[in-house]
């Protein structure tokens, strides 16, 4: 009986111990579960994104192509230096200037005068004047008098002088005092030139030659 209590307590104690290990591990595997779970848990509320710097290489040139040949970059060669001497102050020279010397111009003497013409020949000498063939005052009558001067009452004397040819006709005639009347002084000359009858004038060779003759004519109103 005794031997047999002391089996069931050893068993009894082995099976309590074998249960404590058994709770030992099964909570140890519980403990260890839950922590990773709530690790977890915790790392994705966190929601930590790891980002890994990007390296960035160069990119390289393209070859190039097979069938052109490769040329090399000019040779670019910098531009010389100018070196800029330095400048000095500038030398003023003062040179006195004789004062100028005056030269007269020459005048030029002035062209000689033309040589005068020849002188006309002389008139040859005139041995008598022209003169009246009949009565001067039957060159003009009543009869010539100008209408309107006659219905007006206009009156005067006109001076004349006449140009003889050596024919003894009138070949020219100028009023050399005027009436006051251009009327009456036309009269004058038209009556005298048409009926005035003059014997030349003759030189001293007895050949008729031009000359002039001077007369007056008087205007009145009849009565």
């Amino acid at each position: 009986m005794a031997y047999a209590d002391q089996q069931a307590s050893g068993s009894k104690f082995v099976s309590i111990t074998v249960v404590a290990l058994i709770h030992i591990v099964v909570i140890y595997a519980l403990v260890t579960g839950l922590a990773y779970s709530a690790v977890k848990t915790v790392a994705e509320k966190l929601n930590v994104v790891e980002v890994e710097e990007e390296v960035i290489e160069p990119d390289e040139p393209p070859p190039p192509p097979p069938d052109q040949p490769i040329t090399p970059p000019p040779v670019v060669t910098p531009p010389p230096i100018v070196r800029t001497p330095p400048t000095s102050a500038p030398v003023i020279t003062t040179t006195r200037t004789p004062p100028p010397v005056f030269t007269p111009t020459p005048i030029a003497a002035p062209p000689p005068a033309p040589p005068a013409p020849p002188s006309p020949p002389p008139a040859p000498s005139k041995a008598s004047g022209a003169s009246p063939r009949g009565n001067p005052a039957s060159w003009a009558n009543v009869n010539d008098y100008p209408a309107r001067a006659l219905r007006e009452e206009r009156a005067g004397t006109t001076r004349f002088r006449v140009t003889i040819g050596t024919d003894g006709r009138v070949t020219d005639c100028q009023i050399t005092g005027s009436s006051g009347h251009g009327d009456l002084d036309e009269a004058t000359c038209r009556n005298v030139t048409r009926r005035a009858r003059f014997k030349p004038a003759v030189d001293s060779e007895g050949n008729a030659i031009t000359d002039t003759y001077s007369n007056a004519i008087r205007w009145e109103i009849p009565g």
